[in-house]
């Protein structure tokens, strides 16, 4: 499973250290989320990564 976590990180102009704060998401979980090193996550990781990001979580899936 690929997310676009970066790219929606981006367009919401946010660091992964940003990120990370905001949402209690380890600076290092992001990275890997991001550059595909890890494909599975917690439902609440990408609850918390959406929240922040003011999208659904559905949205941080690519088609």
């Amino acid at each position: 499973m690929e997310f676009q976590i970066k790219e929606m990180r981006e367009r919401s102009h946010l660091t992964q250290e940003e990120l990370a704060k905001r949402s209690g998401v380890s600076r290092q979980l992001i990275s890997m989320l991001e550059n595909g090193r890890l494909t599975v996550t917690k439902t609440d990781t990408l609850v918390r990564l959406a929240k922040e990001l003011g999208c659904k979580v559905q949205d941080l899936f690519l088609d």
